[in-house]
């Protein structure tokens, strides 16, 4: 049995946001279809590493999805999207503001076809305000949420991530947004549309800064590995070679790492007592900490912190992860089956649920792989369809 089985997802948003959110409701069972251009694909096809020609991204993005590919701005294709609409809980798209309404799929009008449907728009500034019909990418949301202005060294430039972070960010706000509406409608019996705003969500991951702002006039500035909130916490090199991370946000903890590298005279001064306090004095507490490390090889570090229940972990790269017990214990990856690779690796779901599992069925699929099956299921007849393939409104 799986959570959401009784669910039809219809993806039709590109690249990572709104694709990873409708990924997340089909490792929990949901009937997820990924509609894609005819020609193009999904651009996320072409991302990243490749095996002969298919992309690797593409596979984890689009798995436990059928994919059909429909030329959304044909008229043709429109009529597939509202008698999908007609026939499915959710509908996921991120193209610009007014797009949908100039192709005749406003959402109050497939609403007025499915009144229960849920239309979840998830656009780089939203769908209204004087940057709504923009462009909008998550780098820009990293740029523009503080985060770039607030992370690399002190006396470096702003950094941008290297991963598609606000993008992430968006997509799992975007499956809770999707299931409280989900669950407002079992109330009201009623569908609703929802508006997110990629530059939104990564605010809530950054603390309150704004609160700080309004109340203090506080500017977050870039303090490299270090916490603006704790400290000792840094990266520190082993003496041979490895880099490994601490954390004290926990003031028992913070008191143990300090009597664990021979400073336990630290913890009787008054501002230990607190993270703010223990900022303020960041350069002693690092010395004092870093000194320790760089005399000992990373196992005897690991160890004692772990003797000493204080927090540590090392650096791993993808080559470390793959090796790691622990990650192994929680079945993180799973090889799974492939049409086209014979098998892949991918990371499992996010979290384990005792009753109703996920699971990954399918890696993503080729281009238009499930197309002729879905549009059998809206009842279009073998020649209606072969029509449609000729024009090109599908593949």
């Amino acid at each position: 049995m799986t959570s959401l089985a009784d669910l039809r997802v219809i993806d039709a948003a590109t690249l990572f946001a709104g694709p990873s959110a409708a990924m997340m409701l089909g490792d929990f069972g949901a009937d997820v279809i990924k509609i894609e251009h005819p020609r193009r694909g999904d651009p996320s096809r072409g991302h990243g590493a490749a095996v002969d020609g298919v992309g690797l991204w593409w596979k984890t993005l689009a798995r436990n999805k059928r994919t059909a590919a429909v030329d959304l701005s044909h008229p043709d294709g429109q009529g597939i999207l509202r008698r999908l609409a007609e026939r499915s809980d959710v509908l996921i798209e991120n193209f610009r503001p007014g797009t949908l309404e100039r192709w005749n799929l406003a959402p109050e009008d497939l609403l007025e076809l499915n009144p229960r449907l849920i239309v979840a728009r998830m656009t780089g500034f939203g769908q209204s305000g004087p940057m709504a019909k923009q462009p909008g990418f998550g780098t820009l949301a990293e740029a523009m949420s503080g985060f770039a202005a607030m992370t690399g060294q002190p006396d470096g430039p702003p950094t941008l991530p290297p991963l598609a972070l606000a993008d992430g960010i968006a997509g799992l706000a975007m499956s809770y947004a999707i299931m409280v509406a989900l669950r407002a409608r079992e109330q009201s019996g009623r569908g609703q549309v929802i508006d997110l705003a990629i530059i939104e969500p990564i605010l809530g991951i950054l603390g309150p800064q704004m609160t700080a702002y309004k109340a203090l006039g506080v500017v977050p500035r870039r303090t490299g590995n270090r916490s603006s909130s704790n400290a000792p916490r840094n990266t520190y090199r082993t003496r041979d070679g490895r880099w490994l991370a601490i954390s004290t946000s926990a003031q028992p903890v913070a008191e143990r790492v300090v009597a664990l590298v021979g400073r336990p005279d630290l913890v009787e001064q008054p501002w230990f007592a607190s993270g703010a306090g223990r900022v303020r004095h960041v350069d002693e507490l690092d010395e004092a900490v870093a000194s320790w490390i760089a005399e000992r090889d990373a196992d005897e570090v690991i160890a004692r912190f772990e003797e000493a229940q204080a927090a540590i972990a090392p650096i791993y790269d993808v080559s470390d992860i793959a090796e790691d017990p622990q990650y192994a214990a929680l079945e993180t990856f799973v090889e799974v089956p492939d049409e086209e690779l014979g098998k892949v690796t991918l990371q499992n779901v996010l979290f384990r649920l005792s009753d109703t599992p996920g699971e990954i069925r399918w890696p993503g699929r080729r281009l238009g792989r499930d197309t002729d099956e879905v549009l059998a299921e809206l009842d279009y007849a073998g020649e209606a369809i072969a029509a449609l393939r000729e024009e090109g409104v599908i593949a």
